[in-house]
């Protein structure tokens, strides 16, 4: 069997989408096991080993039996595994919205690009900042997303320096902003977003105020 037809998974569940200016809806969330990065403030740990491996056309059955119009690949780092490439494009052929999550590192040049990529910027504070692979926004479109994840005052403006010095919001509109949760005050990120007049979404992991911050699966 080739390396293409099998993946390690986490998880696969249904619940709602926490981020992303999909927010809100119903989204189902294939979880893939590895991560090459460690950011200090990864919430996801518990993905870095573990998982089962499982052939494609399994995991494919899966995330289309949740009956959810939306399904995400996440990590972990989804990219690191091969099979993750065609799965995507078997669930866009599927008639399903799909989104990516991926940390900026991983070569994102082989996605489909009816794929929703949802790319982080690794700030300073993640310990990561060094590893980001730059050239990976020549491959991001008006529908893909740029998250940047902020711990502190020193990554906003690191951020806010990056938006203008790369000019990303020609690259696409959905630049989005997101506090280290228990780390940053939303109401400082928003306070210091206004004050710049950047364009910026403010989002919050909806997901950790319905549920508890350490809940897996949801």
């Amino acid at each position: 069997m080739a390396k293409e037809d099998t993946l390690v998974i986490h998880e696969i569940y249904a619940s709602i989408q926490g981020e992303s200016t999909f927010a809100g809806l119903p989204c189902t969330f294939v979880r893939t096991t590895g991560c090459n990065l460690r950011c200090r403030w990864c919430d996801t740990p518990q993905a870095f080993y573990g998982g089962t491996r499982m052939p494609r056309r399994e995991v494919l059955g899966k995330a289309l039996a949740t009956g959810t119009e939306l399904v995400e690949l996440t990590g972990g780092e989804p990219l690191l595994q091969p099979g993750v490439v065609p799965l995507m494009s078997e669930l866009c052929d599927a008639g399903r919205t799909v989104l990516l999550e991926t940390s900026g590192e991983a070569d994102v040049s082989r996605v489909d690009p009816r794929v929703h990529k949802i790319m982080d910027l690794k700030a300073p504070g993640s310990g990561e900042s060094a590893r980001m692979r730059w050239s990976n926004l020549d491959h991001v479109g008006r529908r893909d997303e740029i998250k940047f994840v902020l711990s502190d005052r020193a990554d906003y403006e690191w951020m806010r320096d990056v938006i203008r010095a790369r000019d990303l919001a020609s690259r696409t509109p959905n630049l989005l902003a997101s506090t280290v949760f228990g780390k940053l005050a939303a109401r400082e990120l928003v306070a210091w977003v206004l004050a710049d007049a950047l364009p910026v979404r403010v989002q919050l992991q909806m997901h950790k105020y319905i549920w508890s911050p350490e809940a897996q699966g949801v």
